[in-house]
């Protein structure tokens, strides 16, 4: 019984002590703001005909469809070519600054409304990709995704070492940048723009919004540390939940997609894979998926393997050896699947879900080569190197002094 008391102290102090996981949400985080960004400037030559108020889906079949459905979506706020041309840069701009981890708690909320504004203004336009990238936009606003690689970790560092001189560290632009987006949230609410959209995105955005308030207020106000510990105890538990939801996520998706195929008869013959080859819209290399397809062994091993490693992979995360083996078939299956049927987003968006599974010891050795390059790089350039990506000694304070 003591052995079992133990065990459960140590796994509620393990949840709410850190954050865990920073290197695996950093991972999520450039993963799925590159999708989205590449996806984005792609397109920028189609953007009025995929979600302008030009678009075969007019104007008022969007209108029809949101009053049913009760969907975000800022874009429905009016129809006019400049708003829509504000909205498409601003979902540009925050993709490139969740990237790059500048104020990532603020950016993550801003990547959430682009990403819903235009995926809800024309939900047709999408390859499945666009419905991992829907969940995942709403999970990264929970999570405290900027603890390493990201420029917010870099101004925390920064902070620190300013601090242990003696010097007082005063950071302007985050309240700032928060007053600005109350400012506008208020407006958006008093101006009626969320009366019948579904309560989840307002309350998120309020609830955002609020907890920073307090998170300022108390930093600000409290005479001792005791509330700002529990409001760290309290991030801690929301991102690690958040993480939590991520990995279930992908498990969900794996499976119901592996059970589902396991009932077609043409996965249990072993020819599934066979077909999506000579489809016209989704062969951009038809000859290499003739080389591919020519050999009814091979077709007969990717049906059933794909099979496999789906319905096999959420059992096997109790074993890690087993669970990389997997995980590496699986991005791979992703990456040719990116390339022989043209669907390069679907795929990212795949590949950055996989990589909240990435071992921490291979991610501190792509952290280490990219700093090295980077190194190489600015040296080349005569200019001093800035220490490597590392894990912040004390990861919850490094990042919530930057939760602006």
């Amino acid at each position: 019984m003591n052995r079992f008391a133990l065990s459960v102290s140590s796994g509620i102090a393990r949840i709410t002590e850190s954050a865990l996981g920073p290197y695996q949400t950093a991972v999520v985080r450039i993963g799925f703001s590159a999708t989205w960004l590449l996806f984005l400037l792609r397109e920028l030559p189609h953007r009025e005909e995929l979600y302008g108020p030009g678009s075969p889906w007019s104007w008022d079949l969007a209108e029809q469809l949101i009053a049913s459905n009760s969907a975000f979506t800022a874009l429905m706020w009016s129809d006019s070519g400049g708003w829509f041309e504000l909205v498409y840069a601003l979902a540009v701009l925050s993709s490139v600054l969740l990237l790059l981890g500048w104020r990532t708690r603020t950016i993550s909320v801003l990547f959430m409304v682009g990403v819903l504004s235009l995926q809800n203004r024309s939900v047709f336009m999408g390859d499945g990709g666009d419905n991992v990238l829907h969940l995942m936009s709403v999970y990264l606003v929970f999570t405290r995704c900027g603890q390493v690689w990201s420029l917010d970790a870099r101004r925390a560092r920064l902070a620190r070492e300013a601090r242990a001189r003696g010097e007082r560290v005063t950071d302007r632009v985050g309240p700032a940048l928060w007053g600005v987006l109350g400012f506008v949230l208020v407006a958006v609410t008093a101006g009626g723009r969320f009366d019948g959209v579904d309560l989840t995105v307002p309350v998120i955005l309020w609830g955002i919004c609020l907890a920073v308030a307090l998170w300022w207020v108390v930093g600000r106000r409290a005479k001792s540390g005791e509330p700002r510990i529990l409001l760290d105890v309290i991030g801690n538990i929301v991102h690690n939940g958040a993480l939590f939801v991520i990995m279930a996520e992908a498990c969900l998706i794996y499976a119901t997609a592996g059970w589902y195929k396991i009932q077609g008869t043409r996965w249990q013959d072993g020819t599934a894979v066979y077909y999506p080859l000579h489809l016209d819209s989704f062969s951009p290399w038809p000859g290499l998926a003739d080389l591919l397809s020519s050999s009814g062994t091979m077709v007969m091993l990717v049906t059933y393997g794909t099979v496999i490693v789906q319905v096999a992979f959420p059992f096997t995360l109790f074993n890690r050896r087993v669970k990389n083996v997997l995980l590496a078939a699986m991005m791979i299956e992703h990456a040719v699947i990116a390339v022989v049927l043209g669907l390069p987003f679907f795929s990212l968006a795949m590949i950055a879900a996989d990589a909240v599974f990435l071992p921490t010891s291979l991610l501190h050795r792509l952290g280490g080569w990219a700093a090295r390059a980077r190194g190489r790089v600015l040296a080349r350039g005569g200019r001093a190197t800035l220490p490597g990506p590392r894990a912040p000694e004390n990861p919850e304070p490094s990042h919530a002094s930057s939760t602006a």
